[in-house]
Parts: structure tokens; sequence; C-alpha cells
């Protein structure tokens, strides 16, 4: 009888997993590398059966198509194969489902589950705001696009120095979003409050703006900023001959590429990690960096600095792609790696090697330009940032400013702070997310009281 008895109750327990509604939005943390991403997963029911959607927020992702869905409890299944991903879980009695995530021939165990992911950020400001705040639209003539942004004056009466934002690499919103933070709105909100205006803007292809994104280069983001600074011109709360950019990582590129251009109507620079070395260089640097601090042995490094130079190199000499294809295949051998893991991760790279962005990026060598540059040039950099490191760029950012006569540049090193500008204990991009804080207030206060001095003059 007791045998009866426990056979019923494990009936009815294994049941009840099947009569959970698979439906829904369902959310996870994804760690790769020490680098943590959060994953949703949004599925719904229609009369063609079960469809879904991925969101990668800190990547600013939304809305991906999931190609293949299918649920027989308690398995589910989930695939992007344009992204080479995969997915496989057991939605258990807890309303967790316990998986493995795959991309690139590498798996990764991922949890889900309904609760969402809440995410700390002290600093994001909350309406109302003690400011004007205005969504604007503006056209970038020479590419024939309308780019949108947002506008905050301290108030509607009397005129202001102005700054325009300009994000760096990859598609950005206006706010800069990545990693769960939005720095550029703490930015913008911190220098408003303090009677500075700010324009923020959608990189083009991007959120609310008109263009192509997958085919432009940096010089291409340059018109667009350069659309911004005429278009504050026309502002009567702006005062025209007081406008700066304030550019962070490869808008560290773009701004003196204006200023060098537009001498008479860029007022001052900020550059937030900007570079001072030639494109491959800094890759190079970068991928050095992020291995040591990550603690990977000297011999890994030097294989990986050997292969990446070498790679570098063809695509900078304009090599076709299937050069590049074998290259890439012939360092993985021996792997251990499936042939179809081996396709993925390669075809991944060559999509990135090929594009007009990543190909111009390599070659560009800020140097000449930053010789051009005669306005005043405020340089943060933090002392912890592994993807910019301070060191060598902050060195080569002033001795091109100094040797082109340029002798109003401050330079200020922030020993604590990553990338983002956030305190932090490695550096390492892993840490992003998982920091409360969006911009260490020592920076933001450089950057007021830095603009706050320069119009005094």
């Amino acid at each position: 009888m007791n045998k009866i008895i426990a056979a019923v109750v494990v009936f009815f327990v294994s049941l009840s997993a099947y009569c959970q509604d698979i439906t829904g939005e369902w959310n996870g943390t994804l760690s790769v590398q020490g680098v943590k991403l959060r994953l949703v997963f949004h599925i719904s029911r229609s009369v063609s059966g079960l469809e879904a959607t991925m969101d990668s927020p800190d990547q600013g992702a939304k809305g991906l198509p999931v190609k293949t869905v299918s649920y027989s409890a308690p398995t589910l299944k989930l695939a992007l194969p344009n992204l080479g991903i995969e997915y496989e879980g057991i939605l258990g009695q807890n309303s967790v489902i316990d998986g493995t995530f795959k991309q690139g021939g590498m798996s990764f165990p991922l949890k889900l589950s309904k609760e969402k992911v809440v995410l700390k950020r002290p600093q994001e400001p909350s309406k109302p705001y003690p400011y004007i705040e205005e969504e604007v639209v503006f056209t970038n003539k020479k590419a024939g696009i309308k780019l949108a942004g947002t506008l905050t004056t301290p108030s509607k009466t009397g005129v202001y120095p102005a700054v325009v934002l300009i994000s760096g690499s990859g598609a950005q919103n206006r706010d800069e979003e990545l990693m769960g933070h939005k720095p550029f709105l703490v930015v913008a909100d911190y220098l408003t409050r303090r009677g500075i205006a700010v324009l923020r803007y959608d990189d083009r292809g991007t959120a609310a703006s008109g263009g192509d994104f997958s085919n432009a280069t940096s010089a291409d983001f340059a018109d667009d900023a350069e659309a911004a600074l005429d278009y504050l011109k026309t502002r009567k709360e702006v005062i025209t001959d007081k406008i700066g950019f304030a550019g962070h990582s490869e808008g560290g590129i773009i701004a003196p590429m204006i200023a060098a251009r537009r001498p008479k109507d860029v007022g001052f620079i900020i550059l937030l990690a900007g570079t001072g070395v030639r494109g491959d260089s800094l890759l190079l640097l970068q991928s050095e960096t992020i291995l040591k601090v990550s603690g990977t042995d000297d011999e890994n490094i030097r294989n990986a600095q050997n292969l990446n130079r070498k790679i570098y190199r063809m695509v900078a000499q304009g090599v076709d792609s299937a050069a590049i294809r074998k290259e890439i295949a012939k360092s993985m051998a021996g792997t251990g790696q499936s042939e179809g893991a081996t396709t993925t991760i390669i075809e991944s790279q060559i999509s990135r090697l090929s594009t007009p962005w990543f190909r111009y990026f390599i070659k560009y060598d800020p140097f000449p330009t930053l010789t051009k540059v005669k306005c005043p040039v405020l340089v943060m950099n933090g002392e912890k940032d592994v993807q910019v490191p301070a060191g060598i760029n902050t060195k080569a950012i002033e001795k091109a400013l100094k040797q082109g006569g340029n002798n109003q540049v401050t330079v200020k090193l922030f020993p604590r702070l990553n990338h983002l500008f956030q305190e932090c204990q490695t550096g390492l991009p892993g840490e992003y997310s998982s920091i409360e804080q969006t911009f260490a207030p020592e920076a933001l206060e450089t950057m007021s009281k830095w603009i706050e001095t320069l119009l005094k003059k």
C-alpha cells in the first residue's frame, strides 16, 4: 500500500512541472569570462505555436527574434542561428529553468526565472528635473540623415555654455546605455544642474536616429557630431562661442576631428578615456592589458598578441577575407572545437574584421589631428582602465597637443577609476554591471569645475 501511495505522490509532483506556463518574461544573467550579461527571453503563444524574442539589455539589444522555440515539458529549447546561440533548459518545480547557453562553440550555465533582475543605479536622476528637457531632431546634411536627441538647459530664460556628448564605439543611444548604466544621462544631469546646457543624441541608425550604423566609420560619426554643433548654434539659449565637446572612448577620437577643422566654432573639448595611439596599437595594448589583469600566463598572452598583430596587419593591408579566414582557422586547429563551433567563431570574427568601421579604426592615428587642436583640452583617464590604458594614451595625447603649440592642456588621472569612470577593483569589463556607481563624483566635479574655470577667463 505504501508503495502505491509513493508512486501516486511522485506522479503528481512530476505533473506539476508539466502544468507550469512557459510563456512570459524569463530573466537570467550570463557570466562570460568574468563579464556578466543580463538576458531576457519573451515567450508568447500564437495560433502557430510558441514564439520568442531575446533582449540583451547590457548590450543595448532588444527584440532579437528567436527562430526556434520548443517546449516539451519540462524541456525548453531556444535557438538564434544567425547569432550561433542555442539554449536548452529544464523547468523545475521552483519555476526556474536550469539550463545551458551555447554560442561560438562555448557553453555556459544559465538559469532563467520570471523574477526580474533589478539593478541599483543610485545616480540616475528622477523626474521632475530642476531644468528644461527637450526632445530635439537635427540634420546631418552631408549624409542626408536626421538625428534624434535630448537637449537639457538650466532654464528657459538666459543663455548658457553648452556641451555635446559623443559616445564610444558600438551602436549607442543618447544615454550611452550599456551594462545597465546610463552614463550620459548622469553626466548631462550633473552639468545641467550647474548651469551648462547639454546635447546628447542617439548614434545614427540607433534608437530614434536615422541612417545606417553598420557601414559608418569614425569619420562619419564626426560628421554627425558636427551637425550637433551646427544645431546648437541655432539655439537662442546657447552662447554660440562657448560650445564644446565631451567625447568618451571613440568619442575622444571624434571630438579632436571637429575641433581641428572648426577651430573658430569649438570652444573646448574634453577627452574621456580618449585614445592617443593608432587603432591597431590600441587594440593590441587593450588585449594585452585585459589578459594580464585576468591572470593569463605570459605564453598565452604572447601567442594571442602574435595572432592579433598578424590579423590586424592583414586587415590594414586590405588582404581579402578568405586569407584572413584561413589564418584564424589555422590558429584554432587542435583546440578541440567541433567543426560547427569553429565555423561559427571564424565567421563571427570575419564579420567584425570586415566592417568599414574596423578597417578605418585600426589604421586611424589620432596624433596628427591632435596637433591641429588649438582650443582648451581636458584629458581625463582612469588608471584602472584596461580598454584604453591611461599611461601611453594620455602621454601621446599631451605630446601631440603640445607639439602643435597648444598649451591649454589639463591632464587628470584618477587612480581608482575604470574605462566608464567607475570606482572599481580590477578595471575589467566584468565589473561594469555589478558596480552600482555609474560615474564617479570626482570625475563629474572635475569636468564641471574645469568648464566653469574656463568660462571665467
